[in-house]
């Protein structure tokens, strides 16, 4: 997935966002929730970590904005205001679920886990392309019933691909989807995971899934 981190307490920030990062997620993070909005109006995100205590726009003043806005995005609100009237308002604003600080990494994981098997194609948890399959949860690829090892970054990159097959996919979608907001487009960095990508599907079973359309983008052939 990819997740925006909206949480002022700058050091358990960044603990959050290494700590999705290494758990294959993809991760930006600010420490406003007017700078929140900002990135949620210019780019793609799968989920929200929200706080409600932020300099600026509160937690929920962001909520709130992003129903004005139409955001469909949905939102984990990490906070440490724990009373219940307050756990009723943010779910009441739009919020998905409501963790209290200081929390468990390990019970952040399973709660988003839980939000992937909700937004999963066809409430699938499997991925399945021509003789490629993906385990969205145990991250696991399997091509010709070979375990292939991808990077985060490759796992990522083949899930969207994999979700959008047989469609064109282009460069500035990957660069939303699957890179954090500050991707250099002069960079030829989606060029070298696509082809780094490529050899590993290639070395098993069918070959020449992906194809390049030349200017446009990328494409996963159906069969």
């Amino acid at each position: 997935m990819k997740i925006l981190v909206i949480e002022d307490e700058r050091k358990l920030g960044r603990f959050i966002k290494q700590g999705l990062e290494q758990h294959g997620h993809v991760a930006d993070l600010t420490h406003s929730g007017s700078e929140g909005l900002d990135q949620l109006a210019g780019g793609l995100y799968d989920l929200v970590l929200l706080d409600l205590m932020l300099p600026g726009q509160t937690g929920f003043d962001v909520l709130k904005n992003l129903r004005a806005f139409r955001l469909a995005v949905p939102v984990m609100i990490l906070s440490a205001l724990s009373d219940p009237a307050t756990v009723v308002q943010g779910l009441d604003l739009g919020a998905v679920d409501y963790l209290r600080k200081p929390f468990d990494f390990d019970e952040l994981l399973a709660r988003i886990r839980i939000l992937q098997r909700r937004t999963a194609t066809g409430d699938s948890v499997v991925l399945r392309v021509a003789d490629l399959e993906m385990q969205l949860i145990s991250h696991e690829i399997i091509k010709s019933g070979t375990t292939l090892n991808l990077t985060n970054r490759e796992f990522a990159l083949l899930e969207l691909l994999m979700r959008r097959a047989g469609q064109l996919v282009t460069k500035n979608e990957i660069a939303e989807k699957v890179w954090s907001a500050d991707y250099d487009m002069g960079s030829n960095v989606i060029e070298v995971h696509i082809y780094q990508l490529r050899k590993k599907l290639d070395a098993t079973g069918q070959t020449g899934l992906i194809e390049t359309l030349v200017g446009r983008g990328y494409r996963l052939k159906i069969q």
